[in-house]
């Protein structure tokens, strides 16, 4: 039995994640939440966030193993949900 969940080695892994927003704005201020991530990655992994009009785009490629990939998609929906819930938290506050 070979899977990817078996295999500490995995050629090439990718992913597109496509987060959509009611407007511009709010996609901006997602996506510059989460593009530090854009600099800070490990050899074997490329994590690049756009914005294109109210959506945020993130392409993930991975070419280590099938676990660092999973946290990394992990992590970008942890840090998006986080931003999202400050967001909200803020536009309360005004």
């Amino acid at each position: 039995m070979n899977s990817l969940e078996n295999s500490s080695e995995v050629t090439r892994l990718e992913a597109e994640i496509t987060l959509e927003y009611s407007d511009a704005k709010t996609a901006e201020t997602i996506a510059n939440a989460v593009s530090p991530d854009n600099f800070k990655v490990p050899q074997g992994l490329f994590v690049r966030t756009t914005r294109t009009r109210n959506e945020v785009l993130t392409k993930i490629r991975c070419e280590t193993k099938f676990s660092t990939f999973v946290a990394t998609i992990d992590d970008l929906l942890f840090c998006v949900s986080t931003a999202e819930k400050t967001l909200r938290a803020t536009k309360r506050l005004r």
